[in-house]
């Protein structure tokens, strides 16, 4: 398992639990404001990660509440299942994170049973993906994605990162049309200084707080991140 690090302690990655959260190195994307570049560009795991992570996870276990499983992208590890696995025979409760373009291993990891959150990215409007992802990619696969998701029964938010740059104000009306009443997020976009693009900068607060009630008039439920 390729796990390139891990945050002992998040109060923000997984809604409503104290968690860790688990970086796994690799993806299929290359989206420019991508602010875990190093998961993409160096996707060979750390030597000791897997037995330190596991060796941490059994000593917190009773403290911890939950697992955020990260990326890079996780559902291309075809021993995602194990790895999943070994963390809920620890009692812990799990969310994998995904970017939505691998559906079919989706539903498989879903019918596990394994995992008791998702979320997923929205990373565009559905005819600008291949401008938010950094290749081009036919949308049909985040649709099932997100099908996949409503059908499942397991909760899970969507969130978009909003990059100026990337996206228009209205872009984000846009997508909140597409989705309709749904657990949605919108992130503010926050430059490591290590992205894999250029062009790519935060929205004000003002400009932020705008994005917020343009949604809102199609997703009621959506909320600023960050």
């Amino acid at each position: 398992m390729n796990i390139q690090g891990y945050q002992k302690l998040t109060l923000l990655d997984y809604p409503g639990r104290v968690a860790c959260t688990l970086f796994l190195g690799g993806c299929n994307l290359r989206c420019p404001f991508c602010h875990n570049a190093d998961l993409v560009r160096t996707p060979t795991a750390q030597a000791s990660a897997y037995e330190d992570v596991m060796d941490y996870l059994r000593k917190r276990a009773g403290i911890l509440q939950g697992v955020c499983v990260t990326g890079g992208e996780p559902l291309l590890h075809p021993d995602l299942p194990l790895l999943l696995r070994e963390i809920k025979e620890l009692g812990y409760a799990i969310k994998l994170d995904t970017n939505g373009s691998l559906p079919a291993r989706l539903s498989g990891i879903l019918s596990t049973g394994l995992v008791d959150y998702v979320a997923m990215d929205i990373k565009h409007t559905p005819h600008a993906y291949p401008k938010a992802v950094g290749c081009d990619l036919d949308f049909a696969p985040f649709e099932e994605s997100i099908r996949i998701l409503r059908e499942s029964g397991i909760p899970y938010e969507f969130r978009t990162t909003a990059v100026k740059g990337i996206h228009e104000i209205e872009d984000f009306a846009a997508i909140a049309a597409y989705l309709g009443d749904e657990a949605y997020f919108i992130q503010k976009f926050v430059d490591s200084g290590n992205l894999l693009g250029d062009g790519c900068y935060a929205f004000s607060y003002e400009e932020m707080q705008t994005i917020l009630s343009v949604v809102r008039n199609h997703t009621p439920r959506a909320s600023l991140r960050g």
